[in-house]
């Protein structure tokens, strides 16, 4: 009987990466990172990638996938399919190679998460998001981190028990990657995965502290009030509050006051000496940019002066973000401890 399940699933993942492919490549007006993100997760979990990808993000037609794509519940999924991506990425690569070294599965799960997270991170988050710290790829690992390491978490929350219930209880004897029955339970355990890292991002980009996905390209409403080449590729995107409110913010030039038309001194009697500071307030130092919405990074922002540009998403305290990642692993180990119940996790065999 599983042997045709398995069958019928890869069928339809086919069918459904082969959608995917077409559709986000050919019509899909968002940033080649994002385009990326969805082609992966559809080849890891098949029809329900693809349908979750038609429910939050494929556009219903031309110039609607901002209005398609604006709600936070909808931008809290696309935030997600980055990570979600990268970490299942690292996780598949580490699960295919370490069967062949025969190691405890406590070591296996060891090595599967490292993988995931260094996927995640150096690669999916700072390496593809450099771009929106001018090429910084030091800063994009710093402003990625906090946001990686919780859905991360999350992430592995699920796949672990998923895994390792699936292969004791219901596809014994699964085999190594050379097995359709590996790769199923890859696929399972990555949805069970995808499921419990959704409340995490929803949440971070609720709060301001994780991009969404919003439109680019010819069908963005706003496309003509961006300014520069960095606007063109990532401008589109806004955390969650930001998306509610519209586009507002992003003229970022109009908002600062014109002194253009005020009238004009010359001819004006001359006032030998120094000339007087007394009046209006000074306006010395770079220009404000208060009330612009940061389309940076993938994590929260901590205060720092040498922040790049100066613009943050959001911001938490570091004793914040410290207590949000303690609650994500404390979250994650009880997962893998009640697993362990049922499922015994050694690292000696």
């Amino acid at each position: 009987m599983f042997p045709l399940i398995v069958t019928i699933w890869f069928v339809l993942v086919g069918i459904s990466l082969l959608t995917v492919l077409y559709d986000a490549l050919v019509r899909l007006p968002v940033s080649w990172v994002q385009k990326l993100a969805w082609i992966l997760v559809v080849a890891y979990t098949g029809p329900v990638g693809l349908l979750v990808y038609f429910l939050t993000c494929r556009s219903p037609g031309p110039g609607k996938h901002d209005t398609y794509t604006r709600a936070t519940w909808k931008q809290g999924v696309n935030s997600e399919m980055h990570c979600l991506a990268g970490d299942a990425t690292g996780i598949f690569i580490a699960a295919a190679i370490v069967p062949v070294f025969r190691f405890a599965n406590g070591i296996d799960l060891v090595i599967e998460y490292v993988a995931g997270y260094a996927v995640g991170l150096f690669i999916f988050q700072a390496l593809m998001m450099r771009n929106m710290y001018e090429g910084n790829y030091r800063l994009a690992v710093r402003k990625t981190i906090f946001a990686e390491t919780v859905s991360m978490n999350m992430v592995m929350l699920g796949m672990i028990p998923a895994m390792l219930l699936l292969n004791h209880f219901l596809l014994p004897d699964v085999g190594g990657p050379l097995t359709g029955k590996f790769w199923f339970v890859m696929s399972m355990a990555t949805i069970v995965g995808g499921l419990t890292a959704y409340p995490v991002n929803y949440a971070l980009v609720r709060k301001g502290l994780k991009h969404g996905c919003m439109t680019i390209g010819p069908d963005d409403p706003f496309r003509g009030l961006r300014s520069g080449e960095a606007a063109g590729e990532h401008a589109g995107h806004l955390s969650g509050p930001a998306a509610e409110h519209g586009h507002e913010g992003q003229h970022i030039h109009e908002e600062k006051p014109s002194h253009e038309g005020q009238p004009s001194h010359e001819g004006q009697p001359s006032h030998e000496g120094p000339p007087s500071h007394e009046g209006p307030p000074s306006h010395e130092g770079p220009p404000s940019h208060e009330g612009q919405i940061s389309h940076e990074g993938h994590g929260a922002g901590v205060a720092e002066s040498d922040d790049a540009a100066g613009h943050q998403m959001g911001q938490l305290s570091l004793l914040t973000m410290a207590l949000f990642v303690a609650a994500s692993f404390a979250m994650f180990f009880l997962a893998a401890w009640l697993t362990n119940l049922a499922v015994p996790i050694e690292f000696v065999r």
